[in-house]
């Protein structure tokens, strides 16, 4: 008898996926599934070296195995990582066949051998190079572009700033898809105001949300939203390549990523193995948050990743009582910054009630309000990123849009 119930993450994530004759047969199971029952049968996954199995060198760590969830890494050699992905969807495999198995999400760690030279840093002060992708990177089946909207800290209103400027896109009449890539806060289900679960089709492929005319992917249309992430790394850089890779976006113009905030592992996977057409880069206008994107530009040009460019948010709040303008958190800031940092800067946009309230509700104010002027500033800036896409020039001095608010 054929099972057909879906497997990886993607089927098992939740127990909503399963039949209601699968979650009976889980629950009468589930009792069964013990860290030892899981050590046993990966002890059919073959080690690297091939003269035993995973188990018995000791290369299976982390193992939590709770309520039907089993999580698990396979610690193998940092320079054999990117050629082991069958070991990890075998190890995958034999665990998800085990009775009560609703969730089972394997990674790979990659560690460094004591001793073993390390990557020289890039060399300071010289342009990345040019050229084509780095070999390795791997493109999504029907989308032309993807666009990270990246931020060197958290609160800047990133995004809000991502959902707002695929919307701008959307208005342009290009194909627009936005994948929230923050696993451990995903934000943008609340933003865009959907919910529900991916229908799963074959293969494991899921099928993405859609709201406002957007297609959506989110850790957080797979997991309850009071849930902790408590991940490690390689299991959040797993989580996100199957977000990208096992979803059927369909032909996009461009996929805009919403990174979490930081230049951590998902940022460094996004950099190093999806040929990016750039980043565009959220700030406020105080020093403190220009100094973290200082750190966001400084590593995209480390992998040569284009920086399309920058947007101060939060650039001044308008009272919503006088219409006066208040610099709560300086102003100017970011554009000054870009200016330093060579590379475009593509706009500001105020503080106002009207972003928050709409934010909230889960109608963003370029859907509810597109004849605002706080709209009209995300559409100038989702045309200086779109025509940064389409003809790269890596000329920071050209004009920045005249953007006027209030």
């Amino acid at each position: 008898m054929t099972n057909n119930k879906p497997k990886g993450m993607w089927g098992r994530l939740k127990g909503g996926f399963a039949s209601g004759k699968d979650q009976k047969e889980t629950g009468e199971t589930m009792a069964g599934l013990t860290q030892e029952r899981v050590l046993e049968v990966l002890k059919q996954v073959k080690s690297p070296d091939g003269k035993s199995n995973i188990v018995d060198q000791d290369l299976v760590a982390d193992l939590f195995v709770s309520g039907g969830k089993v999580v698990f890494s396979i610690r193998v050699p940092a320079e054999r990582a990117s050629g082991l992905e069958g070991l990890r969807q075998a190890a995958e495999k034999v665990v998800s066949v085990l009775p009560g198995a609703e969730t089972v999400l394997v990674a790979l760690t990659a560690e460094k051998q004591p001793g073993s030279p390390s990557t020289p840093p890039p060399t300071m002060g010289k342009a990345p190079p040019k050229g084509p992708p780095m070999p390795g990177k791997q493109g999504v089946p029907g989308v032309k572009h993807i666009i990270a909207v990246a931020s060197g800290k958290g609160g800047v209103g990133k995004s809000t700033t991502s959902a707002n400027v695929a919307l701008a896109l959307s208005a342009m009449g290009l194909k627009v898809g936005l994948l929230d890539a923050d696993i451990y806060g995903p934000s943008i289900p609340k933003l865009m105001g959907a919910s529900g679960q991916p229908e799963v089709l074959e293969n494991r492929i899921m099928k993405p949300l859609e709201a406002h005319g957007i297609k959506l992917m989110s850790i957080g249309f797979l997991v309850e939203e009071n849930t902790a992430m408590i991940w490690r790394g390689p299991m959040v850089v797993s989580a996100l390549n199957q977000m990208l890779r096992e979803v059927d976006w369909g032909e996009l113009d461009v996929l805009i990523v919403d990174l979490p905030p930081g230049t951590g592992d998902v940022q460094l996977t996004m950099a190093q193995k999806v040929p990016l057409s750039g980043a565009l880069i959220v700030s406020t206008p105080q020093d403190l948050a220009l100094l973290d994107a200082r750190r966001g530009v400084a590593m995209f040009e480390k992998v040569a990743i284009p920086v399309l460019g920058v947007v101060e948010n939060m650039s001044h709040f308008i009272c919503p009582d006088c219409g006066g303008t208040h610099d709560i958190f300086g102003h100017g800031g970011a554009k000054a910054e870009a200016e330093k940092m060579k590379v475009p800067f593509l706009g500001e946009v105020p503080l106002t009630m009207e972003i928050r309230e709409q934010s909230d509700t889960g109608t963003p104010i370029t859907v509810s309000n597109p004849d605002s002027p706080v709209s009209k500033a995300y559409g100038v800036i989702a045309s200086g990123l779109w025509q940064g896409v389409l003809q790269p020039t890596g000329d920071a001095t050209r004009s920045a849009p005249n953007i006027v608010i209030g």
